[in-house]
């Protein structure tokens, strides 16, 4: 049962790391750490943390660079890494960590559109599954924006002070553009994703492939973070929260969960891997409500609700399809064998 699921484990194990990031990260933005500066050093952190593991545990499968993959993988850094990373931190500074992983969850959609763009995921409206996997990704789209527009009367903290004010509650210009930098981040990663299963083929060795990827970021984040912003002042960072958040968003997010989405991609395929976004949501919320007061409104109960039906829709459908197409494959294997057995069995004449 334990190898069956692994997989789906891993991927609760991922949701509840990203959890962890929206919330420290919160913090630390919210406490005057520069967002280019924090990606930056996330970045340094993941490539120091993964290098050791990337030499020695893969040195005997790890497959040659060209300059053409090796540019790939640089794109791909730059696209699904630095860009998503940079405007998911603006983002940030302008919602409160629940609005965030809130606006995330269009993530399986997104992904499951440009799977099937880039010919990675079929669907087909003429099967129960196929209809699950469209009818699950727009209950997700729909109880995302349930959770982040409607309100309804609040259930918890809806009279408490909250511990972090500043910045913790967004103005309506505020949220209008840290909604638009989100979806823009969202799509960036979703790019990631869906890409990871093509140079995967070229290039299978996972932890080398992250630790690059990781490389290539942290050298583009320090470019962008200098062009914007020129003051030396920003690059400084004091021993506490703001580099504990770094730590933990490199060492652990980047580097540990990266790898293990790579390998999740690898096995079940990007909108699999995506599916599983709403669960971040719903444990940010909780956290959130219990240590920095946000409060809870019936709106958000509600939203979560529909958030877990569709997550489980599109589990259904992903798993039921799978096991359709293991028996037409294991089927299929049978009807050549019998067809093998039967030439065998055929008299030759000399």
């Amino acid at each position: 049962m334990m190898m069956r699921h692994k997989a789906n484990m891993a991927m609760v194990l991922v949701q509840i790391f990203y959890a962890g990031m929206a919330l420290l990260s919160k913090v630390a933005i919210s406490q005057g750490t520069n967002p280019f500066v924090f990606v930056f050093y996330r970045q340094a952190f993941a490539t120091i943390a993964l290098s050791p593991f990337a030499f020695f545990l893969e040195s005997a499968k790890s497959s040659p660079l060209s300059f053409v993959l090796l540019l790939k993988i640089f794109m791909i850094s730059l696209f699904g890494l630095t860009l998503s990373l940079n405007l998911y931190y603006v983002a940030i500074d302008n919602t409160t960590a629940t609005f965030a992983a809130a606006t995330t969850n269009a993530i399986p959609s997104i992904t499951f559109v440009l799977a099937l763009l880039f010919r990675l995921e079929t669907v087909t409206m003429k099967k129960s599954y196929g209809v699950a996997k469209v009818f699950g990704s727009m209950v997700g789209i729909l109880g995302a924006l349930v959770f982040a527009f409607v309100k309804g009367p609040s259930l918890i903290n809806g009279h408490t002070r909250k511990s972090i004010p500043d910045g913790n509650v967004p103005s309506t210009k505020d949220s209008v553009k840290g909604s638009i930098t989100m979806l823009a981040a969202n799509t960036c990663w979703c790019l990631w994703i869906v890409l990871q299963g093509k140079v995967l083929k070229e290039y299978p060795s996972k932890l080398r492939l992250v630790t690059l990827q990781c490389m290539f970021s942290c050298m583009q984040t320090a470019v962008w973070a200098v062009a914007l912003n020129r003051s030396p002042s920003v690059w400084k960072v004091e021993f506490g929260l703001p580099l504990l958040s770094m730590a933990y968003c490199g060492i652990v997010v980047t580097g540990f969960t990266y790898w293990l989405q790579v390998w999740a991609i690898e096995k079940k395929g990007p909108v699999f891997t995506a599916l599983y976004t709403p669960l971040a949501l719903i444990i940010t919320c909780i956290v959130s409500s219990l240590l920095f007061k946000e409060t809870l409104y019936l709106g958000s109960v509600g939203g979560a609700l529909l958030l877990v039906f569709g997550l489980y829709s599109g589990l259904w459908a992903k798993t039921k399809e799978e096991d359709i197409q293991k028996h037409e494959e294991k089927q299929s294997q049978q009807e050549v064998n019998e067809v093998v057995i039967g030439l065998d069995c055929v008299p030759t004449h000399q």
